[in-house]
């Protein structure tokens, strides 16, 4: 029963394109809300090509109690049955507006300090791009800022991405998301 429930909060949460208050935004000058990703965002690995890094992302401060902040970027089209987590990152600290270029690679040098990678659907502990099948229609590749009201996640360092977004939707009082896709 809790699967359930937990799989589908996660359904509802990981569609919503928008903030819900307004105020709290994320944009990135690397990728545009609606515009498809180029090479550098696509993965390299799996038949797929590209440079695998992470966009630079912007966000605005949170509401008020904000202690915390997470990122993920997920694709709902995955042909999986429950989509495809390409980045988790979370404990990001409150005084954060912006994750660089390439953060998102294995060693994390480039996060805020204190913030981790979660495991993503490649098994890894990085930003994995977008490497859809051939011949699917475009997927989409949502990207989502959550301000919480925590300071910290706490779970095992091979904690799904689901656990943690489980944790990260327990937790937040805002989110602000934008979308791109991609194809081959």
């Amino acid at each position: 029963m809790f699967m359930k429930l937990f799989l589908v909060v996660v359904a509802l949460f990981s569609t919503a394109t928008v903030a819900l208050a307004g105020n709290f935004k994320l944009t990135s000058p690397t990728i545009t809300s609606g515009a498809t990703l180029t090479e550098e965002q696509v993965f390299d690995g799996f038949g797929c090509t590209g440079k695998n890094q992470s966009p630079v992302l912007q966000w605005t401060p949170g509401p008020k109690g904000t202690k915390s902040y997470a990122i993920t970027v997920y694709d709902p089209d995955a042909p999986t049955g429950s989509g495809w987590w390409h980045w988790v990152v979370y404990n990001i600290p409150a005084t954060a507006t912006e994750l660089a270029y390439g953060a998102g690679d294995a060693t994390g040098k480039l996060l805020p300090s204190g913030a981790l990678q979660g495991r993503t659907d490649y098994g890894t502990h990085a930003f994995g791009g977008a490497c859809p099948p051939k011949g699917d229609k475009p997927h989409r590749y949502i990207f989502t800022v959550y301000a919480l009201n925590i300071e910290t996640i706490d779970v095992p360092a091979e904690a799904s991405a689901a656990l943690i977004g489980f944790m990260i939707h327990a937790n937040t009082l805002d989110k602000a998301s934008f979308t791109a896709t991609y194809g081959r």
